[in-house]
Protein backbone atom coordinates (compact mmCIF):
# COMPACT_ATOMS: atom_id res chain seq x y z
CA UNK A 1 0.00 0.00 0.00
CA UNK A 2 1.65 3.25 -1.10
CA UNK A 3 1.35 5.52 2.33
CA UNK A 4 1.90 8.58 0.41
CA UNK A 5 -1.12 8.03 -2.07
CA UNK A 6 -3.84 6.75 1.00
CA UNK A 7 -2.57 9.61 2.78
CA UNK A 8 -3.81 12.05 -0.63
CA UNK A 9 -7.04 9.99 -0.79
CA UNK A 10 -7.94 10.62 2.84
CA UNK A 11 -7.02 14.23 3.19
CA UNK A 12 -8.93 14.80 0.30
CA UNK A 13 -11.57 13.78 1.72
CA UNK A 14 -11.19 15.30 5.00
CA UNK A 15 -10.49 18.49 3.21
CA UNK A 16 -14.19 18.35 2.10
CA UNK A 17 -15.75 17.64 5.46
CA UNK A 18 -13.65 20.90 6.71
CA UNK A 19 -14.29 22.37 3.30
CA UNK A 20 -17.93 21.90 4.35
CA UNK A 21 -17.29 22.65 7.88
CA UNK A 22 -16.25 26.28 7.04
CA UNK A 23 -19.23 26.30 4.90
CA UNK A 24 -21.14 25.47 8.00
CA UNK A 25 -19.34 27.78 10.56
CA UNK A 26 -19.55 30.74 7.92
CA UNK A 27 -23.77 30.36 7.32
CA UNK A 28 -23.66 29.59 11.09
CA UNK A 29 -21.59 32.98 12.00
CA UNK A 30 -23.85 34.83 9.04
CA UNK A 31 -27.17 34.24 10.70
CA UNK A 32 -26.38 34.06 14.44
CA UNK A 33 -23.67 35.97 15.11
CA UNK A 34 -21.29 35.59 18.29
CA UNK A 35 -23.37 36.44 21.54
CA UNK A 36 -25.37 34.70 24.15
CA UNK A 37 -27.62 32.08 22.10
CA UNK A 38 -24.51 30.81 20.10
CA UNK A 39 -22.76 30.67 22.98
CA UNK A 40 -25.43 28.38 24.51
CA UNK A 41 -25.64 25.90 20.89
CA UNK A 42 -21.83 25.85 21.10
CA UNK A 43 -21.63 24.44 25.06
CA UNK A 44 -24.08 21.99 24.47
CA UNK A 45 -23.01 20.89 21.41
CA UNK A 46 -19.50 20.29 23.37
CA UNK A 47 -20.45 18.54 25.50
CA UNK A 48 -22.11 15.78 23.77
CA UNK A 49 -18.83 16.03 21.77
CA UNK A 50 -16.90 16.00 24.64
CA UNK A 51 -18.38 12.41 25.82
CA UNK A 52 -18.09 11.32 21.76
CA UNK A 53 -14.42 12.11 21.81
CA UNK A 54 -13.82 10.83 25.18
CA UNK A 55 -16.22 6.98 24.46
CA UNK A 56 -16.19 7.14 21.01
CA UNK A 57 -13.20 8.38 18.38
CA UNK A 58 -10.64 9.01 21.28
CA UNK A 59 -10.45 6.40 23.73
CA UNK A 60 -12.51 3.73 21.87
CA UNK A 61 -10.17 3.88 18.68
CA UNK A 62 -6.66 3.82 20.71
CA UNK A 63 -7.86 0.34 22.16
CA UNK A 64 -9.55 -1.49 19.79
CA UNK A 65 -7.82 -0.97 16.67
CA UNK A 66 -4.48 -2.39 17.32
CA UNK A 67 -6.41 -5.18 18.94
CA UNK A 68 -8.63 -5.85 16.33
CA UNK A 69 -5.42 -5.66 14.08
CA UNK A 70 -3.87 -8.03 16.31
CA UNK A 71 -6.66 -10.65 15.83
CA UNK A 72 -7.07 -9.80 11.80
CA UNK A 73 -3.69 -10.80 11.65
CA UNK A 74 -2.88 -13.70 14.02
CA UNK A 75 -6.69 -15.22 14.43
CA UNK A 76 -8.77 -14.53 10.82
CA UNK A 77 -12.32 -13.27 10.01
CA UNK A 78 -13.89 -15.32 11.91
CA UNK A 79 -12.63 -14.61 15.26
CA UNK A 80 -12.35 -10.66 14.31
CA UNK A 81 -15.63 -10.41 13.52
CA UNK A 82 -17.01 -11.91 16.54
CA UNK A 83 -14.67 -9.36 18.84
CA UNK A 84 -16.40 -6.71 17.06
CA UNK A 85 -20.27 -8.25 17.32
CA UNK A 86 -19.23 -8.21 21.24
CA UNK A 87 -17.54 -4.29 21.80
CA UNK A 88 -19.83 -2.97 19.15
CA UNK A 89 -22.66 -4.31 21.54
CA UNK A 90 -21.08 -3.49 24.63
CA UNK A 91 -20.02 0.79 23.03
CA UNK A 92 -23.85 1.19 22.07
CA UNK A 93 -25.46 0.57 24.96
CA UNK A 94 -22.99 2.20 27.20
CA UNK A 95 -23.31 5.25 24.99
CA UNK A 96 -26.92 4.80 25.35
CA UNK A 97 -27.39 4.73 28.84
CA UNK A 98 -25.11 7.98 29.17
CA UNK A 99 -27.39 9.63 26.94
CA UNK A 100 -30.23 9.19 28.66
CA UNK A 101 -28.35 10.29 32.00
CA UNK A 102 -27.08 13.30 30.06
CA UNK A 103 -31.02 14.14 29.05
CA UNK A 104 -32.25 13.55 32.76
CA UNK A 105 -29.17 15.55 34.56
CA UNK A 106 -28.60 18.67 31.74
CA UNK A 107 -29.79 21.05 34.05
CA UNK A 108 -27.20 20.20 36.72
CA UNK A 109 -24.40 19.54 34.08
CA UNK A 110 -24.82 22.77 32.28
CA UNK A 111 -24.55 24.45 35.57
CA UNK A 112 -21.02 23.37 36.43
CA UNK A 113 -19.56 23.67 33.06
CA UNK A 114 -20.94 27.13 31.65
CA UNK A 115 -22.53 28.10 35.08
CA UNK A 116 -21.57 32.07 33.24
CA UNK A 117 -24.91 31.04 30.70
CA UNK A 118 -26.76 31.55 33.84
CA UNK A 119 -26.55 35.36 33.48
CA UNK A 120 -29.49 35.22 30.68
CA UNK A 121 -32.16 32.46 31.98
CA UNK A 122 -33.28 32.63 28.33
CA UNK A 123 -29.84 31.52 26.95
CA UNK A 124 -29.16 28.90 29.63
CA UNK A 125 -32.79 27.15 28.88
CA UNK A 126 -31.94 27.36 25.40
CA UNK A 127 -28.65 25.45 25.91
CA UNK A 128 -30.53 22.64 28.20
CA UNK A 129 -33.19 21.91 25.54
CA UNK A 130 -30.45 22.35 22.78
CA UNK A 131 -27.99 19.29 25.42
CA UNK A 132 -30.87 17.31 25.52
CA UNK A 133 -31.80 16.99 22.04
CA UNK A 134 -28.47 16.61 21.09
CA UNK A 135 -27.43 13.91 23.26
CA UNK A 136 -28.32 10.87 21.72
CA UNK A 137 -25.67 11.45 19.01
CA UNK A 138 -22.90 10.03 20.68
CA UNK A 139 -24.81 6.87 21.00
CA UNK A 140 -25.25 7.54 17.00
CA UNK A 141 -20.89 8.36 17.13
CA UNK A 142 -20.15 5.16 18.86
CA UNK A 143 -21.39 2.94 16.34
CA UNK A 144 -19.65 5.44 13.55
CA UNK A 145 -16.26 5.46 15.63
CA UNK A 146 -16.55 1.41 15.52
CA UNK A 147 -17.20 0.96 11.73
CA UNK A 148 -14.44 3.37 11.05
CA UNK A 149 -12.04 1.56 13.21
CA UNK A 150 -12.83 -1.35 11.75
CA UNK A 151 -12.51 -0.22 8.01
CA UNK A 152 -9.30 1.47 8.95
CA UNK A 153 -8.18 -1.83 10.00
CA UNK A 154 -9.39 -3.36 6.56
CA UNK A 155 -7.26 -0.11 4.68
CA UNK A 156 -10.93 0.98 3.83
CA UNK A 157 -10.36 5.26 4.81
CA UNK A 158 -12.63 6.37 2.34
CA UNK A 159 -16.01 6.26 4.07
CA UNK A 160 -14.70 7.01 7.41
CA UNK A 161 -12.82 10.25 6.02
CA UNK A 162 -16.25 11.37 4.42
CA UNK A 163 -18.81 11.13 7.38
CA UNK A 164 -18.40 13.87 8.59
CA UNK A 165 -19.35 16.15 5.81
CA UNK A 166 -22.68 14.35 6.36
CA UNK A 167 -23.08 16.62 9.34
CA UNK A 168 -21.70 19.35 7.89
CA UNK A 169 -24.55 19.04 4.97
CA UNK A 170 -27.41 18.38 7.38
CA UNK A 171 -26.55 22.08 9.80
CA UNK A 172 -26.11 23.83 6.53
CA UNK A 173 -29.35 22.61 5.55
CA UNK A 174 -30.76 23.84 9.32
CA UNK A 175 -29.46 26.93 8.42
CA UNK A 176 -30.80 27.75 5.38
CA UNK A 177 -33.75 25.81 5.03
CA UNK A 178 -35.31 25.65 9.09
CA UNK A 179 -33.92 28.09 11.02
CA UNK A 180 -36.22 30.86 9.30
CA UNK A 181 -38.86 29.26 10.55
CA UNK A 182 -38.15 28.75 14.17
CA UNK A 183 -38.91 30.86 17.09
CA UNK A 184 -35.55 30.18 18.09
CA UNK A 185 -33.61 30.17 14.77
CA UNK A 186 -30.52 28.57 16.47
CA UNK A 187 -32.45 25.49 17.28
CA UNK A 188 -32.38 24.09 13.93
CA UNK A 189 -28.71 24.00 14.40
CA UNK A 190 -29.52 21.23 17.43
CA UNK A 191 -31.79 18.86 15.47
CA UNK A 192 -29.48 19.38 12.58
CA UNK A 193 -26.68 17.49 14.91
CA UNK A 194 -29.14 14.92 15.72
CA UNK A 195 -30.02 14.17 11.79
CA UNK A 196 -26.43 14.60 10.52
CA UNK A 197 -25.63 12.18 13.28
CA UNK A 198 -28.70 9.31 11.72
CA UNK A 199 -27.00 9.86 8.73
CA UNK A 200 -23.70 9.31 9.59
CA UNK A 201 -24.19 5.61 10.83
CA UNK A 202 -26.39 4.85 7.51
CA UNK A 203 -23.85 5.55 5.28
CA UNK A 204 -21.41 2.86 7.39
CA UNK A 205 -23.71 0.17 6.91
CA UNK A 206 -23.32 -0.93 3.15
CA UNK A 207 -19.34 -0.51 3.67
CA UNK A 208 -19.44 -2.78 6.74
CA UNK A 209 -21.57 -5.32 5.21
CA UNK A 210 -18.92 -5.16 1.41
CA UNK A 211 -16.35 -6.26 3.78
CA UNK A 212 -18.44 -8.69 6.06
CA UNK A 213 -18.01 -7.03 9.17
CA UNK A 214 -21.22 -5.38 10.18
CA UNK A 215 -21.94 -5.93 13.84
CA UNK A 216 -24.74 -7.65 15.09
CA UNK A 217 -26.55 -6.13 18.15
CA UNK A 218 -27.84 -7.74 21.13
CA UNK A 219 -30.99 -6.60 23.63
CA UNK A 220 -29.03 -7.97 25.87
CA UNK A 221 -26.31 -4.61 27.19
CA UNK A 222 -24.11 -7.65 28.79
CA UNK A 223 -24.09 -9.65 26.08
CA UNK A 224 -19.90 -10.57 24.76
CA UNK A 225 -18.84 -9.09 28.45
CA UNK A 226 -16.83 -12.74 29.22
CA UNK A 227 -15.26 -12.37 25.54
CA UNK A 228 -11.29 -12.27 26.48
CA UNK A 229 -10.67 -9.69 23.47
CA UNK A 230 -13.88 -7.34 24.92
CA UNK A 231 -11.82 -7.60 28.22
CA UNK A 232 -8.77 -6.77 26.73
CA UNK A 233 -10.18 -3.67 25.04
CA UNK A 234 -12.06 -2.47 28.40
CA UNK A 235 -9.17 -2.69 30.11
CA UNK A 236 -6.72 -0.70 27.36
CA UNK A 237 -9.56 1.76 27.24
CA UNK A 238 -9.30 2.85 31.02
CA UNK A 239 -6.31 4.33 30.54
CA UNK A 240 -7.29 5.73 27.03
CA UNK A 241 -10.26 7.82 28.84
CA UNK A 242 -7.88 9.40 31.14
CA UNK A 243 -5.62 10.92 28.19
CA UNK A 244 -8.38 11.30 26.13
CA UNK A 245 -10.36 13.01 28.95
CA UNK A 246 -7.27 15.35 30.21
CA UNK A 247 -7.70 17.04 26.77
CA UNK A 248 -11.44 17.40 27.04
CA UNK A 249 -11.35 18.48 30.74
CA UNK A 250 -9.03 21.15 29.66
CA UNK A 251 -11.15 22.12 27.02
CA UNK A 252 -14.09 22.13 29.44
CA UNK A 253 -12.29 24.44 31.87
CA UNK A 254 -11.44 26.90 29.31
CA UNK A 255 -15.50 26.44 27.74
CA UNK A 256 -16.30 27.50 31.86
CA UNK A 257 -13.65 30.17 32.16
CA UNK A 258 -14.87 31.69 28.65
CA UNK A 259 -18.38 31.91 30.19
CA UNK A 260 -17.50 34.23 32.44
CA UNK A 261 -15.52 36.23 30.02
CA UNK A 262 -17.31 38.60 28.21
CA UNK A 263 -19.75 37.77 25.91
CA UNK A 264 -19.34 35.59 22.76
CA UNK A 265 -15.80 34.68 24.18
CA UNK A 266 -17.17 31.46 23.93
CA UNK A 267 -18.08 31.73 20.12
CA UNK A 268 -14.67 33.64 19.03
CA UNK A 269 -13.28 30.80 20.46
CA UNK A 270 -15.52 28.38 18.75
CA UNK A 271 -14.62 30.13 15.35
CA UNK A 272 -11.08 29.86 16.06
CA UNK A 273 -10.64 26.51 17.16
CA UNK A 274 -12.22 25.68 13.74
CA UNK A 275 -10.34 27.05 11.61
CA UNK A 276 -7.38 25.60 13.62
CA UNK A 277 -8.40 22.28 13.13
CA UNK A 278 -8.50 22.46 9.70
CA UNK A 279 -5.01 22.04 8.79
CA UNK A 280 -4.84 19.30 12.63
CA UNK A 281 -7.34 17.31 10.55
CA UNK A 282 -5.93 17.65 6.80
CA UNK A 283 -2.71 16.13 8.27
CA UNK A 284 -2.32 15.14 11.87
CA UNK A 285 -5.97 13.19 11.65
CA UNK A 286 -5.58 11.94 8.84
CA UNK A 287 -1.62 10.97 9.13
CA UNK A 288 -2.61 9.25 12.46
CA UNK A 289 -5.48 6.98 10.96
CA UNK A 290 -3.27 5.45 8.57
CA UNK A 291 -0.26 5.29 10.28
CA UNK A 292 -2.08 3.55 13.62
CA UNK A 293 -3.06 0.21 11.43
CA UNK A 294 0.69 -0.10 9.38
CA UNK A 295 2.51 0.42 12.73
CA UNK A 296 0.12 -2.12 14.89
CA UNK A 297 1.15 -4.58 11.71
CA UNK A 298 4.53 -3.77 11.98
CA UNK A 299 4.34 -4.60 16.30
CA UNK A 300 2.91 -8.20 15.65
CA UNK A 301 5.43 -8.69 12.95
CA UNK A 302 8.26 -7.67 15.31
CA UNK A 303 10.21 -5.69 12.69
CA UNK A 304 11.04 -2.30 14.74
CA UNK A 305 13.10 -1.38 11.71
CA UNK A 306 9.92 -0.73 10.06
CA UNK A 307 8.69 0.70 12.90
CA UNK A 308 10.21 3.53 13.08
CA UNK A 309 11.02 3.87 9.77
CA UNK A 310 7.15 4.53 9.91
CA UNK A 311 7.07 6.59 12.29
CA UNK A 312 10.44 8.77 10.32
CA UNK A 313 8.19 8.94 7.38
CA UNK A 314 5.30 10.62 9.10
CA UNK A 315 7.74 12.93 11.22
CA UNK A 316 9.02 14.85 8.18
CA UNK A 317 5.83 14.88 6.41
CA UNK A 318 4.49 16.11 9.54
CA UNK A 319 7.29 18.95 9.55
CA UNK A 320 6.86 19.46 6.22
CA UNK A 321 2.90 20.47 6.36
CA UNK A 322 2.56 21.65 9.88
CA UNK A 323 5.05 24.89 9.85
CA UNK A 324 3.95 26.57 6.85
CA UNK A 325 0.19 25.84 7.79
CA UNK A 326 1.38 27.66 11.50
CA UNK A 327 2.72 30.38 10.22
CA UNK A 328 -0.07 30.88 7.63
CA UNK A 329 -2.55 30.56 10.41
CA UNK A 330 -0.58 33.14 12.29
CA UNK A 331 0.32 35.91 9.99
CA UNK A 332 -3.48 35.30 7.98
CA UNK A 333 -5.84 35.28 11.10
CA UNK A 334 -7.73 38.34 10.14
CA UNK A 335 -7.69 37.97 6.57
CA UNK A 336 -8.90 34.14 7.52
CA UNK A 337 -11.99 35.22 10.02
CA UNK A 338 -13.30 37.95 8.14
CA UNK A 339 -13.18 36.33 4.50
CA UNK A 340 -15.14 33.08 6.56
CA UNK A 341 -17.46 34.55 8.72
CA UNK A 342 -17.78 38.22 8.52
CA UNK A 343 -21.26 38.43 7.37
CA UNK A 344 -24.61 39.04 8.51
CA UNK A 345 -24.69 39.26 12.43
CA UNK A 346 -21.29 38.49 12.71
CA UNK A 347 -19.91 42.71 13.41
CA UNK A 348 -16.30 43.88 13.02
CA UNK A 349 -15.56 43.22 16.96
CA UNK A 350 -16.17 39.53 16.33
CA UNK A 351 -13.80 39.19 13.74
CA UNK A 352 -11.23 41.13 15.83
CA UNK A 353 -11.86 39.30 19.11
CA UNK A 354 -11.78 36.49 16.57
CA UNK A 355 -8.27 36.37 14.93
CA UNK A 356 -6.46 37.11 18.58
CA UNK A 357 -7.16 32.98 19.70
CA UNK A 358 -6.33 32.17 16.35
CA UNK A 359 -3.26 33.65 16.02
CA UNK A 360 -2.21 32.06 19.98
CA UNK A 361 -3.58 28.88 18.50
CA UNK A 362 -1.07 29.06 15.27
CA UNK A 363 1.87 29.14 17.98
CA UNK A 364 1.13 25.80 19.26
CA UNK A 365 -0.09 24.00 15.99
CA UNK A 366 3.01 21.98 15.65
CA UNK A 367 2.70 20.81 18.97
CA UNK A 368 -0.98 19.89 18.34
CA UNK A 369 -0.43 17.82 15.25
CA UNK A 370 2.74 16.18 16.35
CA UNK A 371 0.34 14.60 19.23
CA UNK A 372 -1.71 12.71 15.81
CA UNK A 373 1.34 11.50 15.20
CA UNK A 374 3.71 10.65 17.71
CA UNK A 375 0.64 8.81 19.86
CA UNK A 376 -0.19 6.36 17.77
CA UNK A 377 3.36 4.84 18.28
CA UNK A 378 2.49 4.12 21.54
CA UNK A 379 -0.72 2.66 21.15
CA UNK A 380 0.14 0.39 18.30
CA UNK A 381 2.07 -1.58 20.89
CA UNK A 382 -0.70 -1.08 23.47
CA UNK A 383 1.09 1.01 25.37
CA UNK A 384 -1.96 3.79 26.38
CA UNK A 385 -0.66 4.55 30.07
CA UNK A 386 2.44 6.69 28.78
CA UNK A 387 0.36 8.84 26.81
CA UNK A 388 -1.98 9.41 29.68
CA UNK A 389 0.66 9.67 32.13
CA UNK A 390 1.88 12.42 29.98
CA UNK A 391 -1.68 14.15 29.16
CA UNK A 392 -2.17 13.94 33.16
CA UNK A 393 0.71 16.27 33.12
CA UNK A 394 -0.02 18.44 30.44
CA UNK A 395 -3.37 19.06 31.59
CA UNK A 396 -2.26 20.53 35.06
CA UNK A 397 0.43 22.37 32.97
CA UNK A 398 -2.20 24.06 30.68
CA UNK A 399 -4.17 25.02 33.66
CA UNK A 400 -1.79 27.21 35.52
CA UNK A 401 -0.87 28.73 32.01
CA UNK A 402 -4.35 30.11 32.10
CA UNK A 403 -3.67 31.34 35.34
CA UNK A 404 -0.86 33.52 33.64
CA UNK A 405 -2.04 34.10 30.28
CA UNK A 406 -5.87 34.72 30.80
CA UNK A 407 -6.03 38.21 32.49
CA UNK A 408 -4.03 39.71 30.05
CA UNK A 409 -4.81 38.20 26.94
CA UNK A 410 -7.89 37.03 27.79
CA UNK A 411 -9.49 34.50 25.03
CA UNK A 412 -6.56 34.33 23.68
CA UNK A 413 -5.13 32.93 26.73
CA UNK A 414 -7.07 30.05 26.65
CA UNK A 415 -6.08 29.29 22.99
CA UNK A 416 -2.47 29.86 23.74
CA UNK A 417 -2.16 27.52 26.80
CA UNK A 418 -3.72 24.88 24.86
CA UNK A 419 -1.47 25.11 22.31
CA UNK A 420 1.76 25.70 24.49
CA UNK A 421 0.27 22.40 26.86
CA UNK A 422 0.20 20.80 23.37
CA UNK A 423 4.16 21.37 22.66
CA UNK A 424 4.81 20.21 25.70
CA UNK A 425 2.73 16.91 25.27
CA UNK A 426 4.38 16.41 22.01
CA UNK A 427 7.84 17.17 23.29
CA UNK A 428 7.20 14.17 26.03
CA UNK A 429 5.70 11.63 23.74
CA UNK A 430 9.07 12.40 21.49
CA UNK A 431 11.70 11.72 24.49
CA UNK A 432 9.56 8.66 25.79
CA UNK A 433 9.79 7.13 22.01
CA UNK A 434 13.81 8.04 21.69
CA UNK A 435 14.54 6.65 25.52
CA UNK A 436 12.84 3.33 24.74
CA UNK A 437 14.54 3.23 21.55
CA UNK A 438 11.48 2.94 19.76
CA UNK A 439 12.30 5.77 17.04
CA UNK A 440 15.49 5.94 15.61
CA UNK A 441 15.72 9.30 13.40
CA UNK A 442 17.08 8.39 9.87
CA UNK A 443 19.84 10.46 8.14
CA UNK A 444 19.44 13.87 6.94
CA UNK A 445 17.30 15.65 9.16
CA UNK A 446 19.49 18.48 9.57
CA UNK A 447 19.60 19.60 5.98
CA UNK A 448 15.96 18.97 5.79
CA UNK A 449 15.30 20.87 8.69
CA UNK A 450 17.47 23.68 7.66
CA UNK A 451 15.49 24.02 4.08
CA UNK A 452 12.22 24.10 5.68
CA UNK A 453 13.09 27.08 7.54
CA UNK A 454 14.27 28.92 4.39
CA UNK A 455 11.39 28.14 2.62
CA UNK A 456 9.20 28.75 5.39
CA UNK A 457 10.45 32.31 5.92
CA UNK A 458 10.32 33.20 2.47
CA UNK A 459 6.60 32.13 2.69
CA UNK A 460 5.97 34.11 5.70
CA UNK A 461 7.05 37.50 3.79
CA UNK A 462 4.80 37.06 1.19
CA UNK A 463 2.20 36.24 3.72
CA UNK A 464 3.04 38.96 5.59
CA UNK A 465 3.37 41.33 2.29
CA UNK A 466 0.04 40.17 1.02
CA UNK A 467 -1.95 40.67 4.22
CA UNK A 468 -1.09 44.47 4.41
CA UNK A 469 -2.31 45.55 1.22
CA UNK A 470 -6.14 45.10 1.90
CA UNK A 471 -8.82 46.26 4.24
CA UNK A 472 -10.08 43.01 5.21
CA UNK A 473 -13.13 44.49 7.89
CA UNK A 474 -13.84 47.13 4.91
CA UNK A 475 -14.22 45.10 2.38
CA UNK A 476 -17.28 43.22 4.47
CA UNK A 477 -19.68 44.62 1.07
CA UNK A 478 -17.77 43.02 -1.59
CA UNK A 479 -16.63 39.30 -0.25
CA UNK A 480 -15.75 38.23 -3.99
CA UNK A 481 -13.00 40.80 -4.18
CA UNK A 482 -12.47 39.78 -0.54
CA UNK A 483 -11.94 35.64 -1.19
CA UNK A 484 -10.21 36.73 -4.31
CA UNK A 485 -7.52 38.68 -2.41
CA UNK A 486 -7.30 35.82 -0.04
CA UNK A 487 -7.17 33.08 -2.29
CA UNK A 488 -4.31 35.22 -4.38
CA UNK A 489 -2.39 35.14 -1.36
CA UNK A 490 -2.21 31.69 -0.49
CA UNK A 491 -1.40 30.69 -4.12
CA UNK A 492 1.51 32.89 -3.54
CA UNK A 493 2.31 31.28 -0.60
CA UNK A 494 2.15 28.03 -1.55
CA UNK A 495 3.73 28.41 -5.27
CA UNK A 496 7.03 30.29 -3.15
CA UNK A 497 7.40 28.21 -0.06
CA UNK A 498 7.03 24.33 -2.54
CA UNK A 499 9.21 26.80 -5.13
CA UNK A 500 11.66 27.41 -2.52
CA UNK A 501 11.59 23.52 -1.74
CA UNK A 502 12.40 22.38 -5.13
CA UNK A 503 14.80 24.55 -5.31
CA UNK A 504 16.46 22.98 -2.22
CA UNK A 505 16.34 19.60 -3.39
CA UNK A 506 13.30 18.40 -2.18
CA UNK A 507 11.29 15.84 -4.43
CA UNK A 508 7.92 14.21 -4.64
CA UNK A 509 9.48 10.86 -4.43
CA UNK A 510 11.41 11.80 -1.63
CA UNK A 511 7.74 11.13 0.94
CA UNK A 512 6.81 8.30 -1.16
CA UNK A 513 6.40 5.53 1.52
CA UNK A 514 4.71 1.99 1.16
CA UNK A 515 3.04 0.60 4.55
CA UNK A 516 2.68 -3.54 4.26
Amino acid sequence: MNLLRTLAAVSSMTMLSRVTGLLRESLFARAFGAGAYTDAFNVAFRIPNLLRRLFAEGAFSQAFVPILAEYKNREGLEASKTLSDHVANCLVWATLLVSAAGILGAPLLLAVIAGGLKQDSGAFDAAVWMTRLMFPYIACMSFVAMAGGILNTWRQFKIPAFTPVLLNLSMISGSLFLAPYLEQPVYAQAIAVFVGGLLQVAIQVPALVNIGMLPRLSINPLAGLRDAGVRRVLKKMGPAVFAVAAAQISLMINTAIASHLREGSISWLTYADRLMEFPTALLGVALGTILLPSLSKANVDGDPREYSALLDWGLRLTLLLAIPAAVGLAVLALPLIATLFHYGHFSDEAARMSARPLVAYAVGLIGIILVKTLAPAFYAKQDIRTPVKIAVGVLITTQLMNLVFVPFLEVAGLALSIGVGACVNATLLFTGLRKRDIYRPLPGWGKFFMKLVVAVMLMGGVAWFGSQQFDWLGLRETPFLRAGALFLIIGACGTVYFGALLALGFRLRDFKRTGK
